[in-house]
């Protein structure tokens, strides 16, 4: 791994709930020795990207990261014009709502809206989803151009439960079925006991940047309800994608 792997490595171990780590187990979990480690935090420091809590010692984000998300939002504004709709999404189905980007080869967590029931789907924001276990990841596939289908069919699929699809011909029929019907569905393709209404977001030439989701415990869920999801999650990712392009 080159050395700017190794200190993006580090930066991609903080998370909502460990904002802050300490340096061995930073090491410890980024496969580097502690010398390695401290000195590419230092580098990562000096460009603000990572600080030191004064009391703790522990590390964790810098505000530099900050400043280069300013930038990319005052450019492509996605989370900012898509919040608002997927805040309605969720109090008109009751349910978590969440929101992805694509970005180098996958569909990365940026927003989330989460259910004000008690029982609820809870999902994470940096969440990294996989497109075949996932209503997300099939709802970005049957969006997409045939060629990134094929390829994606080409690799091995990796079961997350007892429900994840691992054929390619059921990931072919799923993607399929999405694509004519609009969104897709998932039930505990990726985590046990969560159902899942996902919707593909298109850019200006029609290909998807990223997906939302509906998600709910399946017990909530029926034939009838997932129909509804599903028809209120396309409308939602039409209403997003019109905000981004400008088109009417």
């Amino acid at each position: 791994m080159s050395t700017v792997g190794k200190a993006v490595s580090l930066l991609e171990l903080f998370t909502l709930r460990e904002p802050e780590i300490g340096l061995s187990d930073l090491a410890r979990r980024a496969g580097l020795d502690k010398a390695t480690a401290r000195r590419l935090l230092m580098a990562l420091a000096k460009h603000r990207l990572i600080e030191q809590e004064p009391q703790s010692r522990r590390y964790r984000l810098g505000a530099g990261l900050s400043r280069l998300a300013r930038i990319r939002d005052a450019h492509f504004p996605f989370v900012r014009l898509a919040a608002p709709v997927i805040r309605d999404l969720s109090l008109e189905t009751g349910e978590t709502v969440h929101l992805s980007e694509f970005s180098a080869g996958a569909l990365l967590t940026v927003h989330v809206d989460l259910s004000g029931k008690a029982n609820r789907v809870n999902v994470d924001v940096g969440q990294v989803l996989p497109l075949h276990g996932t209503a997300s990841g099939i709802a970005f596939l049957a969006a997409s151009k045939p060629e990134t289908v094929s390829a994606y069919l080409e690799k091995p699929l990796e079961a997350f439960t007892a429900h994840t699809m691992t054929t390619t011909e059921a990931l072919a029929r799923a993607i399929a079925l999405a694509a004519a019907r609009g969104y897709s569905r998932s039930a505990q393709g990726y985590e046990e006991g969560v159902h899942s209404i996902g919707a593909a977001i298109l850019g200006a030439d029609g290909q998807p940047i990223g997906t939302l989701a509906v998600a709910s415990p399946v017990s909530r869920v029926d034939d009838a309800t997932a129909a509804s999801q599903g028809e209120a999650a396309v409308r939602a990712a039409r209403m997003i994608s019109t905000r981004l392009t400008g088109e009417a």
